[in-house]
């Protein structure tokens, strides 16, 4: 069992750098980061809105960018990676009929958050269209998510009592399963 002082600083660097975090979680995948945030959120250790508010914007400015990106450079970035050339025509034929539905949902869609919007940012979707549906995206995203880390928390808290050595390592396990899934994904996309 991990010391008393072992677990304090774990939940003071929560607290210093938590919604460091989740910005920079949020702004590529985020996923793991913002259930973490929520589960600490129910812990006392970060505030819930500012949570969903961090996430919002690093939600929104990640997707932005990637768009802008695709915008921008889009069909050479694209050319690069033989899976999106492929798709990338049917994605567009499926934007020009759904874009309002694709835009909400894509960051909901495994392995789409950063090549969906590069791919969205070289189709004919306005700007201006794209942010808007981008931010209510993100408002839904961060709500739920960081939602289904609180209720985590909760169901933790139900089961255990009010056990603060194991929500903590519940927390912790769920940072370092996070980082496990991040690089697994990272070194299978290296070896692509």
């Amino acid at each position: 069992m991990p010391s008393d002082s072992f677990l304090a600083s774990v939940s003071d660097l929560i607290g210093a750098y938590g919604y460091l975090a989740v910005f920079a979680g949020t702004l590529l995948e985020g996923e793991t980061i913002l259930l973490a945030a929520g589960y600490a959120a129910h812990q006392g250790l970060l505030d819930w809105w500012t949570v969903v508010a961090v996430a919002f914007a690093g939600g929104t400015l990640g997707d932005q960018l990637a768009f802008l990106l695709g915008r921008w450079r889009g069909n050479a970035v694209i050319a690069r990676f033989p899976v999106l050339a492929r798709r990338a025509p049917q994605v567009h034929r499926l934007l020009e009929r759904y874009n309002l539905v694709l835009i909400l949902m894509i960051r909901f869609l495994y392995g789409l958050r950063i090549a969906g919007p590069l791919i969205m940012g070289s189709s004919r979707i306005p700007p201006l269209r794209f942010s808007y549906l981008n931010m209510i995206g993100a408002v839904i995203w961060a709500m739920l998510v960081t939602g289904a880390g609180y209720a985590f928390g909760v169901a933790t808290t139900s089961m255990f009592g009010h056990l603060k050595h194991i929500e903590e390592m519940v927390l912790l396990v769920i940072l370092m399963v996070g980082l496990a899934i991040w690089l697994w994904r990272h070194m299978r996309d290296k070896d692509r």
